[in-house]
C-alpha cells in the first residue's frame, strides 16, 4: 500500500548542458547497440519539494496515445490495474492520436493535482511546455514506451531495448534468406518503418539496418524502389491504411513484371498488416515473402499461424507496466534511480538501467529497458502461452490475450 507519510520528496532530472545540441529528437537517436552498464549507479537527479501532496490523495495521471492500436489499450489497462493494486487513484485518458487532445488532458490532470504523470506520447516533440508546467507543479514525469523530447523535465523513461527489437527483425530476415551462405544470388527487399515523430521508430529501423546494410552494400540485398532511408519509408501514426496505400503503389511501380519481392522489413504489426494486404491484392510473384512485425497483436498471431507473416517481436506489456509502477512508487517515496533499485524489486526478468543511450535533445534521460523476444509460428505457443501465460489457446487454435 501507499505510505502514509505525506512529506515525501520528488525527483526530477537536473538540466544538463550539452556540448552539441540537437534540434529534433529523432536525430538524437543512436545507431549502435546501447552501452547499458556505464555509470549505471550515478545519481544525476536533484530533489525538489512537493507542493501539493497534502490533499490526502495519492493520484497517478496516465496519458496514453490511442485506443486504436490493441497494444495501447493493453498498456493503459495494465498500468491502471497495477497502480490501483498499490492503492493509488488513477486518472487514465487516451488522446485518440491527437496532439492537442493529449496536451489538454495533461494540463487538466496537472490542475486536478495528480502526484505523478505517466505519459505515452502521441508526439514526443510536442510536450515541452506542458512538461515545464508539470515541473513547476512538482510533478515527476515518466515517459512510457515513447521518449519525450527537447525538455529537461522528464524524470525517467521505461521501454524495451528498441534497438534490439530492430536487430531481431533484421537478423530474422538475414537468416531466413541465408544471406551469409548465398553466392551470386540477389534478393529484393523493401522497408516500412514507423511514425517519424515516434523516437522508438528510429531505434527500430536503425537496429534492423545495422544488420541488413552490409548486405545491401555488397549487393546481396537489392532495394528496387531505392527507398531505404528512414524518413522516406516512415509511416504516419503507424497507420495500416497508409502503409497499405504506399505498398500498393510500390508493388505497381517496381514489381509488376517478373521481379520477385523476397522480404519486407515492417517495424510493427499495424504496418505489417497493411503491407501483407497489399501483397495479397497486388503482388503476382508467386513466392512467399518474408515479412516482419512487432507487438504480437491477435490478428498478427493468426497471420503467423497461416504463414502470411513470418515473425513478430513480443514485448511483455505487463512487465513494462510493472516496472513503471515500481519506478513511480519508488520515486514517490524518495528512492534514487539506479541498477541497485531495479535489483531491489526482485524481478524474474531482465531490466537494465541505462544512462547513456536516450538523448532527448536536452538531457540524456535515464532509461529502464526490458528485453524483447522473437516470436515465430514454431515458438509462439511455447513462449506466449506456456512461458509467459499472457495468451491462451482458443478452441479454434488461435491465440487470444489472457484475461
Amino acid at each position: 500500500m501507499v505510505l502514509s507519510n505525506r512529506h515525501y520528496t520528488r525527483y526530477l532530472i537536473a538540466p544538463i548542458t550539452l556540448s552539441l545540441m540537437v534540434s529534433a529528437c529523432s536525430t538524437a537517436s543512436k545507431t549502435s547497440a546501447p552501452d547499458n552498464t556505464a555509470n549505471s549507479d550515478k545519481d544525476d537527479s536533484k530533489r525538489i519539494v512537493d507542493t501539493h501532496s497534502e490533499d490526502g490523495i495519492d493520484k497517478i495521471g496516465i496519458s496514453m496515445p490511442t485506443q486504436y492500436l490493441e497494444r495501447w489499450t493493453r498498456d493503459g489497462n495494465n498500468l491502471k490495474a497495477s497502480f490501483e493494486a498499490l492503492g493509488y487513484e488513477v486518472d487514465l485518458r487516451y488522446a485518440g492520436n491527437l496532439i492537442d487532445t493529449q496536451i489538454d488532458a495533461i494540463y487538466e490532470m496537472i490542475d486536478d493535482g495528480v502526484d505523478v504523470l505517466v505519459i505515452g506520447a502521441v508526439d514526443g516533440l510536442s510536450l515541452g511546455k506542458v512538461m515545464e508546467r508539470a515541473y513547476e507543479a512538482g510533478i515527476p514525469v515518466v515517459a512510457y514506451d515513447r521518449l519525450i523530447c527537447n525538455t529537461e523535465y522528464v524524470s525517467a523513461y521505461v521501454s524495451f531495448d528498441n534497438y534490439q527489437v530492430g536487430r531481431l527483425q533484421g537478423e530474422y530476415i538475414k537468416n531466413a534468406l541465408e544471406l551469409d551462405k548465398v553466392t551470386g544470388k540477389i534478393y529484393n527487399i523493401e522497408f516500412t518503418a514507423g511514425d517519424s515523430v515516434d523516437n522508438n521508430a528510429r531505434f527500430f529501423f536503425d537496429g534492423a539496418m545495422d544488420v541488413l546494410r552490409p548486405y545491401i552494400d555488397k549487393g546481396t540485398l537489392n532495394v528496387p524502389s531505392g527507398q531505404c532511408d528512414f524518413y522516406t519509408v516512415s509511416t504516419s501514426q503507424w497507420s495500416t491504411e497508409t502503409a497499405n496505400v504506399r505498398f500498393q503503389i510500390l508493388i505497381g511501380s517496381y514489381y509488376s513484371g517478373d521481379r520477385k519481392l523476397d522480404a519486407v522489413l515492417c517495424s510493427n504489426d499495424s504496418t505489417s498488416i497493411g503491407v501483407q494486404d497489399a501483397i495479397r491484392d497486388n503482388y503476382n510473384g508467386g513466392n512467399d515473402v518474408v515479412i516482419t512485425g512487432q507487438d504480437c497483436d491477435v490478428e498478427n498471431l493468426r497471420r503467423l499461424m497461416d504463414g502470411r507473416q513470418s515473425m513478430d517481436v513480443y514485448k511483455n506489456l505487463a512487465y513494462e507496466a510493472y516496472v513503471t509502477v515500481m519506478l513511480v512508487d519508488s520515486l514517490y517515496h524518495g528512492e534514487v534511480m539506479s541498477q541497485s533499485l531495479i535489483d531491489s524489486w526482485n524481478l524474474d526478468y531482465e531490466c537494465v538501467y541505462d544512462t547513456q543511450s536516450y538523448d532527448n535533445g536536452k538531457i540524456v534521460v535515464p532509461a529502464f529497458l526490458l528485453e524483447p523476444v522473437e516470436i515465430t509460428s514454431d515458438n509462439m505457443v511455447q513462449e506466449l502461452v506456456d512461458n509467459y501465460g499472457t495468451y491462451v489457446l482458443s478452441e479454434d487454435g488461435s491465440l487470444q490475450v489472457a484475461e
